[in-house]
């Protein structure tokens, strides 16, 4: 289950990466377009030599040659070295900490299954509560607040902003009424509105700007220091387009190598047991179809999410990205019969290709703003505009500002605050 999920998670090139993985740890896999020209009986001899070489490690004993070389001319400081120097993921650095909490065994669960669910970044991808519906609330409020002080401090939070007064709550140095700043009034001090901030809290300039410094010194994505991820090219994992008015959608799997179960292990597993052979086998072509059905999986789920988002986002592939209707994992986990938690897997680190662009799967996800008229608008959709807006002032040289931009999304039926206009100018960089 657990290597179900994770194949479900993995975007189109780590996918690739990860059956190239398993052809090489399992040799009952092979590619369907190769053949295998080794004897049967060569196979089971060399079985027999790996099953009795696992059998001899599990026991205890150990051979200088075991793995082809002597040991004798190993550099064992070198091998500590790499052994430091292996990448550990967020999920283990904190998995590895567990220990050390006073938590009995349900406990125990509960913080593994929180820990599984936080992004790259440390944060929540479903609410804790979702995960453990019959969990006591105290129960739960105390695991978190043990999860969020490991190291790194500040990750199992809902957002940026939680991280950073957990992580305020825990420095000594942190100034006076640091946490009311970050909770109350991060965006006026993100506008430089300092104003506001000293008549709320009955700050003065010295003040704040201990508080400002302070802030910068801490990590509003702590498990970004652990992610893995490197620069590369997107390869998008579904192409949608519209086509005699019907949408149609494919999935790019022309990248991703065609497995099979190897016939001569086939066989042999199909043999009655009589020794380590056969039982080896048999568990490498179980492991074998289970990998080869967890990837089938993926891609049937992929693919009828990416309908059901085709389905309720119609007028996105005609309008664009303006057009985008509110649209929750929700509604699309209950129109494909699957949990919440599936719908984040398979939408996150995704990608789209269609008429107006590659995009990640997540932008189809987008809340409601306000409503005009009866009319959902989608955060997304108001983004959209703000962006076309600017291009339109820009061509006749006339001054773009917050305000400006907001009476003219007045005018347009969106009712949007100046901040907001500035909070979404702020993620869109213009």
């Amino acid at each position: 289950m657990v290597q179900s999920i994770h194949l479900l998670t993995l975007p189109l090139q780590e996918l690739t990466e990860q059956i190239n993985q398993e052809l090489q740890e399992n040799p009952a896999l092979e590619l369907l377009t190769g053949s295998s020209e080794i004897s049967l009986d060569f196979m089971e001899s060399h079985i027999d030599n790996m099953a009795e070489k696992e059998n001899s490690l599990n026991e205890g004993e150990y051979s200088d040659d075991i793995f082809g070389f002597n040991t004798d001319d190993i550099d064992h400081n070198a091998i500590i070295e790499q052994t430091i120097a292996t990448e550990e993921s967020l999920q283990e650095h904190l998995l590895s900490q567990l220990g050390l909490l006073p938590l009995n065994e349900q406990e125990r669960k509960i913080a593994e299954r929180i820990i599984q669910n936080i992004d790259e970044n440390g944060f929540h991808i479903l609410p804790p509560s979702e995960l453990c519906n019959d969990c006591d609330p105290e129960t739960l409020n105390r695991l978190l607040y043990l999860l969020q002080r490991l190291d790194p401090p500040g990750t199992c939070t809902s957002d940026f902003r939680e991280s950073l007064i957990v992580q305020t709550e825990i420095s000594p140095s942190a100034p006076p009424k640091t946490i009311d700043v970050i909770k109350d009034h991060f965006e006026d001090l993100r506008l430089r509105d300092r104003s506001s901030i000293k008549k709320a809290l009955g700050l003065d300039d010295r003040q704040i700007d201990r508080i400002v410094e302070f802030i910068r010194t801490l990590e509003p994505f702590p498990g970004r220091s652990f992610s893995k991820a490197r620069p590369r090219y997107i390869v998008p994992d579904i192409a949608m387009w519209l086509e005699d008015g019907e949408i149609k959608v494919r999935l790019n799997d022309d990248f991703v190598p065609k497995l099979g179960i190897n016939r001569l292990y086939s066989e042999l597993a199909s043999q009655p047991a009589k020794g380590e052979a056969e039982k080896f086998a048999r568990e490498k072509v179980e492991n074998a179809r289970f990998f080869i059905n967890s990837i089938k999986k993926r891609n049937e789920t992929l693919l009828k999410t990416a309908y059901a988002i085709a389905e309720t986002q119609r007028d996105f592939f005609v309008a664009g990205p303006k057009a985008l209707k509110p649209l929750t994992l929700k509604e699309i986990a209950e129109k494909i019969g699957v949990h919440e938690a599936t719908v984040s897997r398979v939408a996150n680190g995704k990608y789209v290709q269609t008429d107006w662009g590659t995009f990640e799967m997540r932008r189809f996800f987008t809340n409601a703003i306000n409503q005009e008229k009866g009319k959902n608008i989608s955060k997304e959709a108001v983004k959209a505009e703000i962006s076309q807006i600017i291009q339109e002032l820009e061509a006749k040289g006339e001054k773009i500002s917050d305000r400006i931009i907001s009476e003219i999304l007045a005018r347009r039926g969106m009712k949007i605050a100046r901040r907001t206009v500035a909070k979404y100018r702020g993620e869109l960089g213009k």
